[in-house]
């Protein structure tokens, strides 16, 4: 759930999240050189310097007449003129034309001055032309090799769709569901509960994360938010023995904008713990956090969890997190962080990290900007064996079901489908840990699942 407050369509907002639940609630290469090159030809003075005919010297000094000086050049070394006639010192050629040669300076010994510089594509070193070319086929490429690795990827993830799953990858029992904000703020009713208890028995849930915030950004929870949470926890032990209720709290991070809860602030922190006994106080049975953009690494995010967990320990509960999806490639998160600000993967050591923290731990296996069903099959069953590979025995595993339907970047619904994810979810057990006990599914969400999406999980998944 990307980063939504979990409110059906038309309600009241209720945070500040948007992604999926929010449906409820060139100039570097064609630079300056292409215009500073001509100095090289548009330097007039070597040809065009009329001094040296058209000065007062010309025609009055004897040097002009008489002398070579004024026409040969060289004789303003020999001549008389070139030291006694008014046109060596007078006329202008000492200062702009060529005549600079023959001029009192030349003949004291002094250098003469040089001429233009050579144009910057005909210098010895290529100049900025040259330049400009190496750039532009470097660049071209990277682009080239990016294009090839991603390819390469793609190939793999189809190639990691196909093959067969091994008998017995089925629900553990340990499935859950994450649930809209209508469920505690007092628009569900006793037959609204009597349907999801219909549609829930003899399935593999066992958890239900309801949402119940958002926490402020300075991490606090307002009562308010869940009125209701006393009638939900009663009806579901009710009408659902041995489901637990747990209460879904997130905010948005202020990672990658200046606006959201920041978990450096170690007040903020100390504030989520204290909502978190609020919630267990009022019957839940369990904390469930989503805290996003959330980047890998984040070392105020573990201590938060340790926290956490010593709180949930103490209370009999559970405490679980939704988390990001581990680097497809390695280092991943961090080239596409450069790239776009938006790291979105977790390195598989930071996920380790994180689950060895918690309860339970639910990968959003979705909105994976796969274009097609068996590319995000592939990639599914890649990210079950990432995660598999680091989450402890006695964690539970939950890979996320698309229980969601839209088209934007990063998702594309004819793609990321319940079926897929299914067959991606048991090929990547049956090739890593086909025999984990704790593992299970998460589907997201309630209010936008169809039927379509309750039989693909029935018929592939409880089987």
């Amino acid at each position: 759930m990307a980063e939504g407050d979990g409110a059906e369509p038309g309600e009241p907002a209720t945070g500040r999240r948007g992604g999926s639940e929010a449906t409820d609630g060139p100039a570097a290469t064609d630079g300056p050189a292409a215009t500073d090159g001509p100095a090289a030809t548009d330097g007039p003075a070597a040809t065009d310097g009329p001094a040296a005919t058209d000065g007062p010297a010309a025609t009055d000094g004897p040097a002009a007449t008489d002398g070579p000086a004024a026409t040969d050049g060289p004789a303003a070394t020999d001549g008389p003129a070139a030291t006694d006639g008014p046109a060596a010192t007078d006329g202008p050629a000492a200062t702009d034309g060529p005549a600079a040669a023959g001029s009192p300076d030349a003949a004291d010994g002094a250098v003469p001055p040089q001429g233009p510089p050579a144009p910057d594509d005909e210098s010895s070193t290529g100049g900025r032309g040259g330049r400009t070319k190496w750039v532009r086929r470097g660049v071209v490429g990277i682009v080239l090799a990016l294009l090839l690795a991603i390819l390469g990827a793609e190939v793999a993830l189809r190639v990691n769709y196909a093959g067969e799953v091994s008998d017995g990858t089925y629900t553990r029992g340990k499935d859950a569901i994450w649930l809209g904000h209508a469920w505690v703020d007092g628009r569900k009713t006793d037959a609204d509960m009597a349907a999801l208890a219909s549609r829930l028995k003899s399935t593999g849930i066992r958890d239900l994360y309801v949402h119940s915030g958002p926490l402020e950004h300075d991490g606090t929870l307002p009562e308010s938010d869940y009125p209701r949470a006393a009638w939900l926890i009663e009806s579901v032990h009710r009408e659902l023995p041995g489901v637990r209720v747990q209460a879904w709290l997130g905010d948005k991070l202020a990672t990658e904008s200046p606006d959201g809860l920041r978990l450096q602030n170690a007040a903020t922190r100390t504030a989520i713990v204290t909502s978190t006994r609020q919630i267990l106080a009022a019957g839940f049975e369990g904390a469930h956090f989503d805290l996003e953009p959330l980047h890998s690494g984040d070392a105020n995010y573990l201590d938060l969890l340790d926290r956490l967990h010593a709180v949930t320990q103490a209370h009999h509960a559970q405490l679980s997190v939704a988390a990001h999806q581990i680097d497809p490639l390695p280092a991943f998160h961090s080239f596409w962080g450069t790239v776009t600000n938006h790291p979105k993967w977790w390195s598989q050591a930071y996920f380790g990290q994180v689950a060895r923290r918690v309860d339970q731990i639910a990968v959003m296996s979705y909105d994976t900007m796969q274009p097609l069903q068996s590319l995000y099959g592939g990639y599914v069953a890649q990210q079950t064996s990432l995660a598999l590979e680091v989450t402890p025995d006695s964690t539970d595993l939950l890979m996320g079901l698309p229980f969601f339907h839209e088209n934007r970047f990063g998702h594309r619904g004819a793609a990321e489908t319940v079926p897929a994810a299914v067959r991606g979810v048991r090929l990547g057990l049956s090739r890593t840990d086909a025999d984990r006990t704790n593992f299970g599914v998460a589907l997201y969400v309630d209010f936008a699942a169809t039927e379509a999406d309750w039989t693909a999980y029935r018929e592939g998944w409880v089987h």
